[in-house]
């Protein structure tokens, strides 16, 4: 296997996300901040309770002995390999167990793995490569009928960063390509100790859901990232008994540490992964590993409670329905447990960091209508005006934070500062909240400019800018409208030369243009112009009103 070229930019302390120092004292002193790094949590498991079940995909388990020992010879591979402490590699896998043991590994390195969601393509990859300048991109050999090693070819060619590309399956005729299989070679002669990443260093990388043209990246410490699964797990009364179910993707900070895989591995539960989120292949699934917790996003409940009530399957295991990553209506809330025999948990939560939860312990009506309160004595919450004014309790006004887990600047975009950040500190969310004097927070909508269709974010600008690449089409907008199964989806106002196209011909475009297909517009509207605001501006308000 080829070597990773030496000459890759290493990472510099500006990579290194930073709180001020006041604020690192005072989280270390709290014991919200620990000398903790990500890549030991296997080895921790691996001594508590070795023979317990740690991961489970499909008909392959792994006790958490097993976990320590996989993980250990993948980070021996990669360095040998190439890999070093600080190295960026982009992860792109769906819900399968080498994305956790890759994870891991990466962790244990000290490198910093970059998550990319499976429905990704050229447009989305290629800027993550180029913005982290990443050394090495994992892949799987197809899924969803993609071939994922025709894109990697292509990444490989245009970005001179990109020394490996490790492959999940068969390398096709890519000789050049690793096959992930090969990492597990434990007759390799071994490395020299590999140096223990610092608790404040890069730990990953998460996507974020903003409104730029491209997106932008979160910077998440070992430390940070770790209080934030731990937290989420104790509210989430996560035990050594607890099996969680992995349905949303991977990649998702929800599904990764909401308490997610995160937390029940450091309270030495169960990770169970399933490969799709249908009904029939969830309730197998918890039938049979007898699931006590899981997370959905709400788009997914009405086809759950209907399957339910039509299969009756076995689901008494189960303890805890996570419904998140977008607002769940009030009235599908009250039916989730008379129907499904679970306790509802909300949870509202963004990767930049703030994470509210509602309690297993409060109150129905609390946990029916709010999307829960802050998982950290820690985090601070202002409910803001337009000017930036405190608003009292059940006033609705943007949400803005700042907290332990929550971060103080997008990764190398200094020119978000401004916009994203007031001076002191606090990270501009764009939701639109009310808060109760509980603590409680109700989400009332959102001030960015984005789509949230069924969980998926989609940014609008990123849309519209590919769409004044096709034919005939002068300018466009796209907004987002109400749908009783999405919650949104995206309509896009197309102003042409000629005949508009339909929604179908715009999404084959984005597709061949390398967009992720569910960035795609539902609908297409053909006007003679698009109305603007008194300062020029696309007024979207005025486009929604139109429907």
């Amino acid at each position: 296997m080829a070597k990773i070229s030496s000459t890759v930019l290493r990472p510099t302390e500006a990579d290194r996300p930073q709180w001020p120092e006041r604020f690192a004292r005072h989280y270390r002193s709290l014991g919200h901040w620990r000398d903790e790094v990500l890549g030991e949590l296997p080895r921790e498991g691996a001594t508590r309770h070795p023979a317990a079940v740690a991961l489970v995909d499909g008909d392959r388990r792994w006790t958490y002995r097993e976990l320590e020992s996989e993980v250990d010879i993948l980070a021996r591979s990669l360095s040998r390999l190439g890999l070093r402490q600080g190295d960026r590699v982009v992860l792109q896998l769906p819900n399968i167990a080498e994305f956790v043991l890759g994870w891991f590994a990466l962790q244990r390195l000290g490198a910093v793995p970059v998550h990319a969601m499976p429905g990704h393509r050229r447009h989305e990859i290629s800027h993550l490569i180029r913005l982290t300048e990443a050394v090495a991109y994992v892949i799987p050999a197809r899924h969803a009928r993609f071939d994922h090693r025709e894109l990697a070819a292509e990444m490989k060619a245009e970005h001179p960063s990109l020394g490996q590309v490790i492959v999940v399956g068969d390398v096709g005729a890519r000789p050049d390509f690793v096959p992930f299989d090969a990492l597990h070679d434990d007759t390799a002669p071994a490395i020299a100790e590999l140096a223990r990443p610092a608790p404040e260093d890069l730990a990953l990388l998460l996507l974020s859901g903003g409104t730029t043209g491209t997106p932008k990246l979160i910077p998440r410490t070992h430390q940070d990232y770790a209080y934030n699964a731990r937290a989420a797990a104790n509210i989430s009364e996560l035990t050594s008994d607890s099996v969680y179910l992995a349905v949303l993707p991977i990649a998702f900070n929800f599904t990764m540490s909401c308490p997610g895989i995160l937390g029940t591995l450091q309270a030495g539960g169960t990770v169970v992964l399933a490969p799709n989120p249908s009904p029939d292949t969830v309730f197998t699934l918890i039938e049979r590993e007898r699931v006590t917790i899981t997370a959905v996003t709400p788009p997914l409940v009405p086809y759950w409670l209907k399957e339910y009530t039509e299969s009756t399957p076995d689901l008494s295991s189960l303890r805890v329905l996570q419904v998140g990553a977008a607002r769940l209506p009030d009235d599908i809330a009250r039916g989730i447990g008379p129907t499904l025999g679970c306790r509802l948990q909300q949870v509202f939560g963004m990767a930049e960091g703030l994470l509210n939860l509602t309690a297993l312990d409060d109150p129905e009506d609390i946990v029916c209508s709010t999307q829960g309160r802050p998982i950290s004595p820690e985090d601070e919450v202002l409910v803001v005006d337009d000017q930036g004014n405190p608003l009292p309790d059940g006033e609705t006004g943007e949400l803005l934070t700042r907290g332990p887990y929550t971060l103080r600047g997008y990764y190398r975009s200094p020119e978000h500062a401004v916009t994203h950040f007031t001076e002191n500190g606090f990270y501009r969310t764009g939701d639109l909240v009310k808060r109760l004097p509980s603590g409680h927070l109700t989400v009332v909508g959102r001030v960015k400019d984005q789509i949230n269709r069924g969980g998926e974010k989609i940014d609008a600008t990123e849309v519209e800018e590919c769409l004044l690449g096709y034919p005939g089409i002068v300018s466009a907008a796209v907004v987002a409208e109400d749908d009783d199964e999405l919650g949104e989806r995206s309509v896009a106002f197309v102003v042409c030369a000629r005949d508009a196209p339909t929604a179908r011909e715009l999404a084959a475009f984005l597709r061949q243009h390398g967009l992720a297909a569910y960035k795609a517009p539902d609908r297409v509207v053909a006007i003679e112009q698009l109305p603007l605001t008194p300062l020029g501006k696309v007024d979207k308000r005025a486009l929604r009103s139109r429907g």
